[in-house]
């Protein structure tokens, strides 16, 4: 977690059971999204798949770059 996220929740956050608050609220904004025309099960399925494909561009960024370091090292 990055410092500033720790920092601001010690600043301002509040630790509390929310998870089962406002449920009704919650159901309702989902059918108002329906009625909208948003299909909030491609929305969520597009931001996992563009997330789980910026974390793995990431890594093997990380991964190239231990390579490259290690070919600085110890050429072979």
């Amino acid at each position: 977690m990055p410092e500033e996220t720790i920092q601001a929740f010690q600043d301002h956050g509040v630790v509390a059971e929310t998870l089962t608050q406002d449920v009704d609220e919650a159901r309702r904004l989902l059918d108002d999204l329906e009625k909208a025309g948003v299909d909030y099960d491609d929305v969520v399925q597009t931001r996992e798949e563009e997330g789980v494909q910026k974390f793995a561009d990431s890594f093997e960024e990380l991964l190239d770059g231990i390579k490259a370091k290690r070919g600085e090292l110890a050429p072979a």
